[in-house]
């Protein structure tokens, strides 16, 4: 499925076992800035989410579906972002969102949530700050969430040169062992992370 925005088109790859009318919730996913959609991490969470019965889609933005490595403005990529999610809302209705990425991602989707009118934030390896500068704190993005009243989940690695938030910044904070920026070694650990969460919303949809 392709979604055209202002800077290029979107690809979604859609995972709906009962089509848009049976989903639970709708949780869309998207990459960090160098990755894809097909990062072990996001798959370990998409896998849970359709045991629940949600429907999952995962959005390669314009900027890497143009092969570009780098998202540009933060302003343009959420206007973006906010174009992707208004078409899955006229397509799921009002079953709860909930959003979430990698990295990038998760950047981009704790600053989008109050406007996206999302029920929860899933945030993979959100990066606190740039590799070495811990003055660079990317915190307040993460704190837009909160303030919106959108609950937030993060799951970092307690070895990710980007940091490690805050549990006052977010509603939770999993702090994984032996795992880096990428949360690659064990997969299936993010994913038992999250999976009380997206129950959570999946009781709210019933």
């Amino acid at each position: 499925m392709e979604i055209v925005t202002g800077r290029g088109p979107a690809e979604l790859t859609l995972d709906e076992p009962d089509g848009p009318e049976g989903a639970a919730f709708l949780l869309v996913l998207t990459h960090g800035s160098n990755g894809g959609v097909d990062a072990p991490d996001l798959l370990a969470v998409r896998e849970e989410a359709l045991g629940l019965g949600g429907a999952v889609a995962r959005v390669l933005q314009p900027f890497r579906a143009a092969g570009r490595r780098a998202p540009g403005s933060a302003v343009r990529q959420d206007e973006d972002w906010l174009q992707v999610i208004k078409v899955l809302r006229d397509r799921y209705g009002e079953v709860p969102l909930v959003q979430g990425g990698r990295s990038n991602g998760a950047r981009v989707a704790c600053r989008t949530a109050g406007a996206a009118g999302a029920s929860g934030v899933v945030a993979l390896a959100f990066p606190l700050h740039p590799p070495g500068k811990p003055d660079r704190s990317r915190a307040g993005e993460l704190r837009e969430a909160r303030d919106a009243g959108v609950e937030a989940l993060v799951v970092n690695g307690d070895r990710d040169p980007f940091g490690i938030p805050d549990p006052a910044d977010a509603a939770e904070v999993v702090v994984l062992p032996g795992e880096r920026h990428e949360l690659a070694k064990d997969p299936a650990a993010v994913g038992a992370a999250v999976a009380p969460w997206l129950r959570r919303w999946c009781a709210a949809a019933g």
